[in-house]
């Protein structure tokens, strides 16, 4: 049974997601629940398979209702993994994205990044590229890159969840301070066709539109029509409306796509 209509995603957050490859709650899970899992992850407790305190974050109806609006009522658990950065680690990881060998031209798999502990700057929060969800590369082909422009921390407090397209470009940082930085992760692949799973209301109205019709991201140069017609052609996926049409100047409906 699904989660009460007022906890999925609204068409506004939808859109976001399609344009950014990404939504980040911050603060998202109570503070007595963040506790409990990083006592575990303190303890070497912090996995899926060991933590109740971990199951009981992703039975918070706020955080099914985010998961059903991105892969649906009955998820396929793929894999989770506790991430950890050391104390006075200074080395980042190499930008990479996770298992880019997928034959599906538009669903998706929702990776989830789970802080238990405040994560500021210093910590070293996973680095992401907004937009890069809809460059497909290879892993870790893309390692050779360092600084790029638009890229962003997921920054947050004690609680925060960022919710990923599985294709987004992303690596650790560095650890600036005394205490070890945790990231658990959990890898969900769609249980039914992405279609219509979320808030619906008002999906093509004019503000609706002007996200996804929004300005490049920066990065992206002279592919960013290119990138832009990728986000029509999803928003398209994810409505259920194979008639709605934000790409620029129409173009899917001119080349009737």
């Amino acid at each position: 049974m699904g989660v009460d209509r007022q906890y999925l995603l609204t068409a506004k957050q939808m859109a976001q997601f399609v344009v950014d490859g990404y939504l980040l709650f911050d603060g998202l899970v109570p503070q007595e629940l963040n506790a409990a899992v990083y006592a575990d992850q303190v303890a070497g407790k912090g996995y899926w398979d060991k933590s109740e305190a971990i199951h009981a974050v992703f039975e918070l109806p706020q955080v099914k209702g985010i998961l059903q609006s991105l892969v649906g009522e009955h998820p396929v658990y793929d894999h989770s993994a506790l991430h950890v950065v050391g104390p006075n680690h200074h080395a980042a990881q190499f930008w990479h994205a996770d298992s880019i060998i997928d034959a599906r031209p538009l669903a998706f798999d929702i990776q989830a990044m789970y802080f238990s502990h405040d994560v500021p700057k210093e910590t070293g929060p996973t680095l992401i590229l907004p937009g890069s969800h809809l460059r497909r590369v290879s892993n870790a082909s893309i390692s050779r890159y360092k600084n790029i422009v638009g890229q962003r921390q997921l920054i947050g407090k004690a609680g925060t969840i960022a919710f990923l397209h599985q294709a987004l470009w992303h690596c650790a940082q560095p650890n600036y301070t005394d205490k070890t930085r945790y990231m658990f992760k959990l890898r969900l692949r769609p249980g039914q066709e992405q279609r219509g799973l979320f808030n619906t209301d008002g999906y093509n109205d004019p503000d609706v539109r002007r996200i996804v019709n929004s300005f490049p991201h920066k990065w992206q140069g002279e592919m960013a029509r290119a990138e832009n017609v990728q986000r029509a052609k999803l928003w398209r996926y994810v409505c259920g409306d194979d008639s709605v049409d934000c790409s620029f100047e129409g173009v899917l409906t001119r080349m009737h796509i």
